[in-house]
């Protein structure tokens, strides 16, 4: 068994299954590919992938659990480097995050200044897409982060750091009837709010269940007519008159003079952003600092705690004293 076979199996499974991708992505070739799998499964004496004929079509029982324990294989063989690196090149290497648009718009480019000015030499690469997306970036090792602010229930198999909490603003224009909530002590009111045509964060991004949750206990079926990944998207169509936004507040900043931003933490529940990485994964000292950057909480001592514990509930009690900041 060689630990090329294990990428190549595992690579396969990361291009759905097309072995023609897995080899461009490789920079191998198709057939030499084929052959290391057929090697592998002949060694083990059991089929890794069900096939139907010369094409694969998915993988057998113990092919699911054979892949699953080569990422980790995998993990710890770049861990290897990485310990050797941090001897060797304390102060260079690679740091790849991956997060939604609106982490990367509006809260990381301050912190990524930071780090920079502190590690010049260290190559930092950002990733961005969906929460879906997001995952799967980090389990097939595309990158050493992910920064995530829901379905935080796909990242089981990594350890997740609590860093904040965040929640939503209602944006309007400043001639729109629902304006005048902004500076009056009245509260916004979901009854209000359900008159109007919604613009908000596609299904999967930032809490479209927790908006869906909000107007259901009121017994109001909201209308969305517009939906975006990206807060600057839903910005647009706001200022053209589409509807009224429901977005993450610190998404409005002072640059958007001629929108009008409502609280709306008294409608919606919380949401809390978290930092991801991959179990069995060494982290540089940089990777620490950045994390420790981004939540001043999560210290390296706290990390190296959480890592130790068996799952990501018992994190989450780990950090239940902590108070964690409101974004």
């Amino acid at each position: 068994m060689k630990l090329q076979q294990l990428r190549y199996i595992v690579e396969i499974v990361n291009q759905n299954l097309n072995i023609t991708e897995a080899a461009e992505n490789l920079y191998t070739s198709q057939p030499g590919i084929s052959k290391q799998v057929r090697l592998l499964e002949t060694e083990l004496g059991i089929n890794i992938f069900e096939r139907n004929g010369k094409h694969i079509k998915g993988l057998t029982p113990a092919g699911k659990k054979i892949v699953a324990i080569a990422r980790e294989l995998l993990v710890k063989a770049h861990s290897i480097k990485s310990v050797a690196e941090e001897q060797t090149r304390p102060h260079k290497g690679t740091l790849r995050i991956a997060t939604t648009n609106t982490q990367a718009r509006y809260v990381l480019p301050e912190i990524i200044e930071k780090f920079k000015q502190k590690y010049p030499e260290v190559s930092l690469h950002l990733h961005q897409g969906s929460p879906n997306q997001i995952y799967d970036a980090l389990m097939k090792g595309e990158v050493d982060l992910a920064i995530t602010t829901e379905a935080q229930y796909l990242f089981e198999e990594a350890i997740l750091l609590p860093c904040y909490f965040w929640n939503r603003s209602v944006i309007v224009k400043p001639d729109h009837p629902l304006a005048k909530f902004a500076n009056q002590s009245t509260a916004l009111t979901v009854e209000e709010l359900g008159k109007y045509d919604l613009i908000t964060y596609t299904f999967g991004f930032t809490g479209q269940s927790d908006l869906d949750h909000a107007f259901s206990k009121e017994g109001i079926l909201p209308n969305i007519v517009f939906t975006a990944t990206d807060a600057d998207v839903i910005k647009t169509y706001v200022r053209l008159g589409l509807g009224v936004g429901i977005m993450a507040s610190m998404a409005h900043t002072a640059n958007d003079k001629d929108l009008v931003a409502i609280n709306a933490s008294h409608i919606f529940q919380s949401s809390m952003t978290q930092i991801a990485f991959k179990r069995g994964t060494f982290l540089r000292n940089y990777m620490y600092d950045f994390i420790n950057d981004f939540s001043p909480h999560l210290t390296k001592m706290q990390v190296e705690k959480a890592e130790q514990l068996r799952d990501n509930n018992a994190i989450l009690r780990l950090f239940e004293q902590t108070q964690l900041e409101e974004k």
